[in-house]
């Protein structure tokens, strides 16, 4: 299998949670929404309902196939906590082909 650059991606989610990370990363995993997950715990200061608010909450770097970013932004939406989560997808513009290849491997075709 070749892999194309721009087919795959990162995408990245925060979670109020460890635990709430931890499910979100497995099912995308388990459904072949995504190839891994890599969480990092984060401080995030934003802005929300006309209030600076600084929070603890869990980094989702999610390696996948673009083609499925739809697919994987509805079940992110299913399993989040938040009104509003962070889905943010940006291609990867170079990485290692053996790399990217198993990114390929590991996510199913878009339907």
């Amino acid at each position: 299998m070749s892999a194309s650059k721009s087919e795959y991606g990162i995408v990245l989610v925060t979670a109020s949670s460890e635990e709430e990370a931890k499910t979100i990363a497995r099912s995308l995993v388990e459904e072949k929404l995504a190839a891994c997950a890599t969480l990092t715990p984060v401080r995030s200061i934003y802005s929300w309902n006309g209030e600076i608010n600084s929070d603890s909450e869990w980094q989702l770097v999610i390696k996948t196939n673009l083609a499925l970013f739809w697919e994987l932004e509805s079940r992110v939406k299913q399993l989040h906590s938040y009104d509003v989560p962070e889905i943010i997808a940006t291609e990867i513009v170079a990485g290692s082909t053996p790399y990217l290849d198993w990114i390929g491997a590991m996510t199913r075709e878009q339907r």
